[in-house]
Order: C-alpha cells, then structure tokens, then sequence
C-alpha cells in the first residue's frame, strides 16, 4: 500500500478556541488506515475524547489485522471496541470522561477490499473524476430531514440544527458503528475523510474539485480555507484527510 497510495491531511481550528477534531494514519506495505475523529464536550473533554480514540484505534490496527482479513466486519467491531477500550484506559480517572464524546470516520485499505467505518456526521466521500460514488450517511438530525425529503443535501450543513447528533462514540457505552465493506480501490480513485467543519460549507459537487487528476495538495488546502470563509465567522474545526491510489 505503500507505494500506491498518495495522501495528504490538514487541520485548522476555524473560528473555536480550541481544536477538538482529531486526524491520524498508518501507511504499512499491506495494508492502510485513516481516521478523522470530532469530539464534543467542554474543559477539553471533547479534545481528549477524539485524541484518544484516534490513538486507541491506531495502536490496535496491528493486532487485528489478521481477523479484518478473514472476517472483515466482525474483525472491524472488535477492533473499534478495543480502540473504545484503550480511550478508556487513557481517560483514567479524569470526571469529564463521561462526558466526552466523539465521531469518527476510518478507512481500511488492503488489496482485497476498502472498509468504511463512521459514527456521527464525520463524513468518508469515495470519487472518481466525474462524480461522486458515494458518502457515508450521517447519524444526524439533519440526516433524517433529508432521508424524508424535508431538506437538500446543501441545507443540511446551513440548518440550525445541524449538530444535533443521533449516535456518538463514549467510553461509557458499547460504541455502535457502521461498517461497510466494498471493493478494493481502483487507480484514480479518491477518498476524502472529513468532520462537519469542512463538509457543511462545500457543495457536493464542488467535492470533485479534489478528484480530478492532477489535484492533490494545493487543491485540498484552498477548499478547507474556503470552508472556513464561507462560514463567516463561525466556522467549526476544520479537519480532512485525501487519499488517491495511483
């Protein structure tokens, strides 16, 4: 995976005091993965809750990655509860720990198969250079407003109640995620992982900006800052990763 893969990842932290989202990857020579994670919670909770299970998920990978081969998605919820387990531990006896929530999104790349795993509106977009194929599907109020046809898919990220979310990751609970197994990436292909920040203020289609050949670096970095502008203001932690085989 090493050498078939290009990638590049930003963070910045929009208009907020603090960055709660959290980014983080492994490139190994049979396999990759990507997380972008967003934590919600105040005194930082929110911070470490995203910090540590990016952490948690990286430092397992390893471990499970002979289940992931054999039995992809019940390997994949092993793995994600160990993740949940270490953020535990990390936690140790800090009281904002019951507070402290966090989506994620996470690729896992091999030469067998791409695996999408997401909880909350932390969003995974896969490309090609004429269209988006597809997008994980927010755990989200505003989710269920377009799934019912009462909102566009432009308007979920200009709604007032765009953050309310329907599922979050906590060490408190059993962490329920979904995952998708699909085939394995083709040459030009892109993949764009994302918290809300970054989404909420790009039109679908202006996504392919990121999936035509030849874009990469630069285009990635004009298209976060136009995220952050066109929130005037008020922009949320803004946080993407870019990954393209070649």
């Amino acid at each position: 995976m090493q050498t078939e893969l290009e990638f590049y990842q930003l963070s910045s932290v929009g208009d907020r005091d603090i960055n709660q989202d959290c980014m983080a990857h492994r490139v190994c020579a049979d396999y990759a993965v990507f997380v972008v994670a967003d934590g919600l919670g105040g005194h930082h909770a929110g911070e470490k809750a995203s910090q540590f299970f990016c952490r948690g998920l990286i430092e397992q990978a390893q471990l499970f990655q002979a289940q992931i081969n054999s039995q992809p998605e019940s390997g994949v919820r092993e793995w994600i509860a160990a993740a949940v387990n270490r953020m535990r531990e990390l936690f140790a006896d800090d009281p904002n720990a019951t507070n402290a929530h966090t989506t994620c999104a996470i690729l896992y790349l091999d030469d067998q198969r791409v695996i999408s795993v997401h909880c909350g509106d932390s969003r995974i977009y896969r490309l090609n250079p004429l269209r988006v194929l597809w997008r994980t599907k927010d755990h989200s109020l505003t989710q269920q407003l377009l799934d019912e046809g009462k909102i566009s898919e432009w308007e979920m990220g200009i709604h007032p109640e765009q953050t309310k979310l329907t599922r979050s990751i906590n060490v408190v609970t059993s962490p329920l995620v979904d995952i998708s197994v699909f085939p394995t990436m083709q040459a030009g292909e892109t993949f764009i992982l994302c918290s809300d920040g970054f989404w909420e203020s790009i039109k679908e289609q202006e996504f392919l900006q990121l999936s035509q050949v030849g874009s990469g670096k630069i285009e990635l970095r004009k298209m976060a800052q136009m995220a952050i502008l066109r929130a005037q203001g008020k922009s949320d932690n803004c946080t993407v990763q870019w990954i393209r085989k070649r």
